[in-house]
Order: C-alpha cells, then structure tokens, then sequence
C-alpha cells in the first residue's frame, strides 16, 4: 500500500469514526453510505421508524460540511415543492427562480413511497440526469450530490411502491437493523445531555470530497474481475427463481461500488472480495423474484447469495 492510499485511508476512518460518535453500532450501514457517496451514486435505506436512518444523513452532512436538504414526501408534494419554482416579483417585473430542496448537497427523500408518481419521478430523474428543467430553463445541481431515500417496510396503506425501473437508479439498498442491548444502553448514555449531532463538527471539507470521488474513479478494476462482474450480473438473468434480472446498469453499478469499497479500504485496485461483498447491497433490490420463490419463502438477498456461491471466483495470474 502506498503512502497516498494510507493516507485517504486515515481521512475516510476520521470520516466513518466522526459518524459514529452519532451512530452507535451501525459501522457497515456507516461504511457502505460512504462506498456510495464516493462512487457518486445514491441509497435506498428501507427499514422500520427510529432505527437512526435520519440521523445517519444529517450526521453525514455535518461530517463533511456539506449543505443538508430535507424532503418529507406526502400525498400531496408537488413536483415543484421538490425541484423549485419561479415566481413573479412585482418590484422587479420579472419571475425568478426561488430553488427547491433538491438543490442541497445531501438531500434526505424521506418515506419516499408516500408520495405521488409524478413527484417521485421528479427526484429520480434528477438523481439520474444531475439536472432539472423548471419553466423550460435547465439548472446544473450542486457538486457532490447525494439522495439517501427512505421508506417504511411494514405500513402500505397510502403508498406508491416504486417500480423496478426506479429502484434501478439507487446504487445501493441498505438496511439499519435494531441495536444490541450494549448499544442501545450506550445511546442512551451519550443523548442523556445535549445530542452528540449538535456537538459535531466537518472532518472533511467539500474540496477534499470531490478529489476522493475522482481518485475512486482511478482505481484499477482488472479484466478478470470486470468478467467475474458480467458473469454475476448475467446469471441473475439466468436463475429459474430470478423473473427479471439486472440490468447492464447494474453491472456498471456494481464496478464502481467495488471500487469504491477498495478505495476506503486503502488499495487502488479492486479484488474478487469486493465484488463479492458488494454483490448483494447493489443487485438485490434490482432483482424481481418468481412468486414460486416467494412462495418457497425466498428473498432477494438469499437467492442472490446462493447464486455468488454457484459463481466462479477467478484467480489472477501469479498470485
């Protein structure tokens, strides 16, 4: 490892440990949100209220100094109320444009499944295209910019599933889960006063975030693991327990998560492991499983994980 990957390495552990003092206990929830800042792409967290899916962003805005936005989707948001809108100033006899939240740096869709289609798809396409048109006028978004979305697993009453389509543009779907007692025991000590969210302070600045997402670009990801990737990605097609599988985008999402995670974890190229590591957090919610699957009892994480263990790993030449 050279000395300016051991480096990087020392500026995301500040970054992931300033994070913790917030979140206890959720180091690989933590570490993956990271993995997919880096490699520029966006979260799906869907898990059960109070579990710290809020705090995790706001703690990740703080950490890197970056401007917070955040949207609470109901029935009735309107596109503009995401995108921005354009109103009329009498002094000045002409509309100006008074920017949404989507303009932020973090933008936190929460319950996103609450809302329309239609205001759905405002948030998606520019998580897609890093744009949006309001009143003909198309307007760059903010460098870096990153979605953490949330919805509530266990009540529909009242929501809008997203459809496969868009689940496809999150690079990453992650799950929180309940803390230990130990750990519950431990937030419960640390929130007794004053919150540890209001005492924390940047570890990173804007500047240095952007030079790691370029960097990420730059890690080396072998022919043999680009194959051991396509070869993954195309067996979901493959699976008679698998109706639809990923797409070529998965494949791409898939590279630039392993890359991602190689980079913070001090090398500058990618391995088999990461690939294997990543697999399941990328490509599980990309998948739609056949209701004989899901009459088995089968999820989208069990059948993929089966389906990695079938795959080939491959071996580099003179390792």
């Amino acid at each position: 490892m050279n000395q300016q990957m051991t480096g990087q390495q020392t500026k995301v552990n500040e970054l992931i440990e300033n994070i913790e003092r917030v979140m206890v206990g959720k180091r690989d929830a933590i570490e993956l949100t990271i993995v997919a800042l880096l490699a520029q792409g966006h979260v799906l967290l869907e898990d059960v209220p109070g579990v710290g899916k809020t705090m995790l962003v706001r703690a990740l805005a703080k950490s890197v100094d970056l401007q917070f936005s955040r949207i609470q989707f109901t029935p009735d948001l309107l596109p503009s109320d995401v995108t921005g809108v354009s109103i009329y100033n009498q002094k000045e006899m002409k509309f100006e444009f008074q920017p949404g939240p989507i303009m932020g740096n973090i933008v936190l869709a929460d319950e996103i499944n609450r809302t329309s289609p239609k205001t759905q798809s405002a948030l998606l396409e520019s998580m897609e295209e890093k744009h949006i048109t309001v009143d003909g006028v198309t307007m760059r978004l903010n460098d870096p910019f990153f979605v953490l979305a949330t919805q509530n697993p266990i009540e529909y009453e009242g929501t809008y599933p997203l459809p496969e389509a868009q689940l496809d543009r999150f690079l990453l779907k992650l799950k929180m889960g309940y803390p230990v007692k130990q750990e519950e025991i431990t937030m419960l000590d640390r929130t007794a006063n004053v919150h540890p969210i209001d005492t924390l302070t940047p570890v990173m600045t804007r500047g240095e975030l952007l030079e790691k997402q370029n960097e990420v670009r730059d890690v080396h990801v072998s022919d043999s693991v680009k194959k051991y990737i396509v070869e993954i990605v195309s067996n979901t097609r493959k699976n008679p327990l698998i109706q639809l599988g990923a797409s070529p985008r998965a494949s791409i999402a898939l590279m630039k998560a392993a890359q991602a995670y190689a980079y913070i974890h001090g090398r500058d190229y990618t391995v088999p492991d990461d690939v294997k590591y990543m697999a399941p957090h990328v490509l599980s919610h990309r998948l739609l499983l056949t209701s004989e699957a899901k009459f088995e009892g089968k999820t989208d994480k069990q059948v993929l994980e089966d389906l990695i263990k079938k795959t080939m790993i491959p071996i580099e030449r003179g390792s």
